[in-house]
Formats: C-alpha cells, sequence, structure tokens
C-alpha cells in the first residue's frame, strides 16, 4: 500500500496548483463511506481532479476508472497504476468479460470509484446522455451510496485534443446521495443520474 501510494502528494499538489481542484461539498459531506462517484466529463484531467479533491483518507480507498487503452503506458500508466490506484477497463464486451467486471470487483473488495458515465467526453460543460453501466453496477451493489459530480470549467482548461493544461480555476461539487433502488427502471434512473449533474451545475 505504501508503495502504491507513495507520489499521491506531488500530484495532488501540481492539480491544485494548475486548476484548483476546491471541493465544494454542497449535498454530501466528505464521509468514509462506500460511494460512486459519478460526474460529467469534459478533460483527461477530470479523474485526477475529482480524486484530488478528496481528503487524504479517502483518497486512499477511492479508484477512478479509466481506459486501459489511453493510461496503460508510459507516463500515463504510471499515472494510472502507480499513483491514482485506477481500475482499469477496456471499454468494449469481449469473449474475455464484460468491461464492469473490474468495478465489481473493486467494490467487493470495499472501494469506492470514480466513473463518467457518458462513456467519452464531450466539449460541453453539460453532460450528455449516461451510459447503462451506472445503472447496472447501482442493481448490483444498491447498498453504495451514488455520489453527483459537477466539474466546472475543466473543459476549459484541457479540451479535447490540447497536449497541455492552461490554468483555470475549476472547482469539484458534490452534491446529495441520489436516491436509489434496486429496482428502478434502466431509462428513468439514468435520466435521474444525469439530471443531478446538472443540478449541480446550476448551483452557482
Amino acid at each position: 500500500m505504501i508503495q502504491a501510494f507513495k507520489f499521491m502528494p506531488g500530484i495532488t499538489w501540481l492539480t491544485r496548483l494548475l486548476v484548483g481542484a476546491y471541493p465544494q461539498w454542497i449535498g454530501c459531506l466528505p464521509e468514509k463511506k462506500q460511494r460512486i462517484y459519478f460526474a460529467n466529463h469534459t478533460s483527461h484531467l477530470d479523474t485526477i481532479v475529482i480524486w484530488s479533491s478528496l481528503p487524504r483518507e479517502l483518497r486512499a480507498v477511492t479508484r477512478p476508472v479509466a481506459a486501459r487503452d489511453y493510461w496503460q503506458s508510459g507516463i500515463r500508466k504510471r499515472i494510472a497504476v502507480d499513483e491514482l490506484n485506477c481500475v482499469l477497463v477496456d471499454r468494449r464486451r469481449s469473449s474475455n468479460g464484460d468491461p464492469l467486471d473490474p468495478m465489481r470487483d473493486a467494490l467487493r473488495n470495499g472501494d469506492s470509484l470514480i466513473i463518467f458515465p457518458e462513456g467519452t467526453r464531450s466539449p460541453q460543460p453539460l453532460p450528455g446522455p449516461f451510459k447503462s453501466g451506472i445503472w447496472r453496477l447501482m442493481c448490483e451493489f444498491p447498498e453504495v451510496e451514488l455520489i453527483p459530480v459537477y466539474l466546472e470549467n475543466l473543459h476549459r482548461s484541457m479540451p479535447k485534443g490540447a497536449l497541455l493544461p492552461v490554468p483555470t480555476l475549476c472547482s469539484v461539487r458534490f452534491g446529495t446521495p441520489l436516491q436509489h433502488s434496486a429496482e428502478d427502471p434502466k431509462d428513468l434512473f439514468l435520466e435521474r443520474a444525469r439530471s443531478a449533474v446538472i443540478r449541480l451545475a446550476r448551483e452557482l
């Protein structure tokens, strides 16, 4: 555990220097509960920014979910594996397994997750439609809290295609736990989860 997290303070400091990553706990407190934090996705910095905005004791038990094909080599792999302890997933289902399987393993282990239900980045400040993965995880792990998160201004700091971030003051808003039941219809649940993130965007 010490080996895996020895670089954490540096990346947290650098993230806060570049984009602020100021946390605003609007609807919940930073408590040591098992949670799935779900957010809008506009930048490759999103993962690091949410993780860095958590208190140290929560960072140690919270694992961002990231695409294996992007984070599996070079400095990206060092950041994802050695520093953030990411859950790396394949974006497409294959004959070898379900992309959700690594997330299921992490949740069974008691970890919290950071996910982006849109499935891809968007240059828009508001999230697009959510894919079904978050609904499937909710149905299988209904005891885990679902926390909506809104990232403000990161689409300006490092838009799609940019190689380096532009220093910009950004904030991370954590909302009220989303009420849910394993009986929730998929489409209604996904729209309700998306709306919870959008409401945070409008709480200025």
